[in-house]
């Protein structure tokens, strides 16, 4: 016997109608279960109206509203504020519970507070579930019970509470005959993006919703095996490219966990690569949670207090500094390259988001919160933990971050991970006739090569905005000022130029 009349499945971070926590608890407790989707006004006001998210997302709610109408219900789309949309539709449907999939940022978890206590008032019940990881915040715990605040311990005891049942998928496309259509004097209509004040964004999209998660996951499963060797290097299909699936929720964290720790299981080491990834993703979930100190909202803070008593490079230079690092025109080619990916596409390779970060904070002297806050406007796939946690790893002030004498040297990252300079010459074309050797550091090219790939330094392509090794000097001495009386590095100041 149903527990409920009517339920309410709310979606947000968790596109997809299979192995959804919430979809399967609302259809297995309720006789029947309306859909909704809200596309939240406050988050999209500020947003340019060429946003590649937004495309993605709605792309991916038409295929979930086919996917259930298919099945004999329907999405209810609404754009304003949840806050006020959800309690009225619930209203209006006569709806006894809402059931949604929790999401970890402080904005949310704030605005899901709210929006059960106006429920609530309505004598409407609301549901949460664990859907975005294979584990809460409060699952991976230390012997005293608290949190971890390094990696490889974390990863352990992750893999060490992992059973079966934890990565045991909901069947929720198992009982699609509980799904209802709205009421008829409930519009359900689907906005188009020009509706909703977006159009098309130029450039290369990936592929929307379940479908599109799953012709890329199909394509990875045949590469997984060489993970581990391809990851780092920008010009060869090393990732999955699925973390802009896994931020949205077109396919599921399980399902992806799953299927790398099987194949770990049969000794494929990139699988055991590739699931390392996603664990670090839950580990900044956990850091996160536990320190929201680091994310919040307008203020986001060090996890190391002392390194908010940086003196950052402020004034007219750091600006112009910080425009050319934006804008992919600083001189080094890899962040070059690195910068005009993110810039045309949304999506920057992982090893690619380390070396830029690196160069701002480190070479240019910048503070990461304006890295930090560039990445939030473009990334595809921005996620606020994963977002901060990699920020605060390049300035040394996070939890398990690099040392802070650990300094990546851009030219020799080049040389190492785009060593025939593919990469670069796909998005810095104007140094295209450079030489393999020569086009990690054009100032270093003898003028005849420069005359001979036709390029003027300064005019076709600009001299470094900074010298790396007098960069490196004042970063130690900005560090050293504000770390703790006694602290001691952990391995010699001189091993920077990864």
């Amino acid at each position: 016997m149903a527990d409920f009349d009517v339920g309410l499945v709310w979606f947000r971070r968790d596109l997809r109608a299979a192995d959804n926590a919430a979809l399967y608890h609302a259809l297995t407790r309720c006789r029947r279960v309306l859909c909704a989707f809200v596309f939240d006004r406050e988050i999209l006001a500020p947003l340019a109206r060429q946003d590649r998210r937004v495309p993605f997302i709605h792309a991916s709610c038409v295929e979930l509203n086919r996917t259930l109408h298919d099945a004999g219900g329907a999405l209810i789309v609404r754009h304003g504020a949840p806050l006020h949309e959800i309690p009225a539709l619930a209203r209006a449907c006569g709806v006894n519970a809402v059931f949604a999939n929790r999401d970890y940022e402080p904005s949310a978890k704030a605005r899901d507070e709210a929006v059960a206590k106006r429920l609530a008032s309505d004598d409407i019940a609301f549901f949460t579930f664990k859907d975005q990881a294979v584990f809460d915040h409060d699952d991976v715990l230390t012997g005293a019970n608290k949190p971890y605040t390094v990696f490889t311990p974390y990863k352990r005891k992750w893999l060490a509470t992992l059973t079966p049942d934890a990565l045991k998928p909901y069947a929720s496309e198992d009982h699609l005959q509980a799904l209802a259509k709205p009421p008829s004097d409930v519009k359900h209509a689907m906005p188009s993006l020009a509706q909703l004040g977006f159009a098309e964004a130029n450039g290369p999209a990936f592929p929307a919703g379940t479908s599109g998660a799953y012709e890329l996951f199909d394509d990875f499963r045949e590469r997984m095996t060489d993970y581990g060797r391809t990851r780092d290097f920008p010009a060869q299909k090393g990732p999955s490219y699925l973390s802009v699936h896994l931020r949205h929720g077109t396919v599921s964290a399980r399902a992806l966990a799953r299927s790398a720790h099987d194949a770990q299981r049969h000794g494929d080491k990139g699988a055991e690569t590739w699931l390392g990834e996603l664990i670090w993703r839950e580990f900044y979930f956990s850091v996160l949670h536990h320190f929201p100190h680091v994310g919040v909202p307008g203020d986001h803070r060090a996890f190391k207090p002392e390194y908010d008593r940086i003196e950052w490079e402020t004034g007219d230079a750091a600006e112009a500094d910080f425009a050319a690092w934006c804008a992919g025109q600083t001189g080094y080619p890899l962040v070059d390259a690195a910068m005009r990916q993110i810039n045309t596409s949304g999506y920057m390779h992982n090893r690619l988001r380390m070396v830029v970060a690196s160069f701002l904070t480190k070479d240019l002297g910048i503070d990461w919160r304006r890295g930090e806050a560039y990445f939030e406007a473009l990334l595809n796939d921005f996620e606020l933990s994963n977002n901060n946690g990699g920020w605060q790893w390049a300035a040394s002030s996070g939890c398990d971050a690099q040392p802070y004498f650990r300094i990546f040297n851009p030219v020799t990252q080049s040389q190492k991970f785009d060593s025939a300079g593919k990469f670069i010459r796909h998005y810095v074309p104007e140094i295209a006739g450079l030489s393999d050797r020569d086009i990690h550091a054009p100032w270093r090219a003898k003028p005849d090569a420069l005359k001979a790939a036709k390029i003027a330094l300064g005019a076709d392509y600009p001299q470094p905005v900074v010298d790396h090794e007098a960069a490196r000097k004042r970063t130690l001495a900005r560090y050293d000022a504000v770390r703790r009386p006694g602290k001691r590095p952990d391995e010699p100041r001189s091993s920077d130029d990864d």
